[in-house]
């Protein structure tokens, strides 16, 4: 099993940045990748970004492309998503997630989830 907490969010300004952060604990593997998904009230959960084992492999969704940097720390077993120029619409529950081997972008293909964490942005 894998073990994923995701930290960082809060409330921040339209325009405003954050932070988020995601530690993977338990029996990890050698090639893995991992994703940021959000799913806003009412709404499906989305891809958001994505990179693969070795960080060079990295997939945005159109909607945020140009504004997260998405980063791994294999050492630390940490996943991150910085976000920028924030928009009301980026208001959501962030959810980090885990697969073997490649980054996809359908929530289905992921085998391990963290419990979210919100970020609402205002307006």
């Amino acid at each position: 099993q894998v073990q994923l907490v995701e930290s960082g969010g809060g409330l921040v300004q339209a325009g405003g940045s954050l932070r988020l952060s995601c530690a993977a604990s338990g029996r990890t593997f050698s090639f893995y990748s991992m994703g940021w998904f959000r799913q806003a009230p009412g709404k499906e959960r989305d891809f958001v970004a994505g990179i693969d084992w070795s960080g060079i492999n990295i997939v945005y969704a159109d909607s945020v492309k140009g504004r997260v940097t998405i980063s791994r720390d294999n050492a630390k077993e940490t996943l991150y998503l910085q976000m920028n120029s924030l928009k009301p619409e980026d208001t959501a529950v962030y959810y980090c997630a885990v697969r073997r081997r490649s980054v996809q972008t359908e929530p289905l293909l992921y085998e391990y989830w963290g419990q979210g964490t919100q970020v609402t942005v205002s307006s």
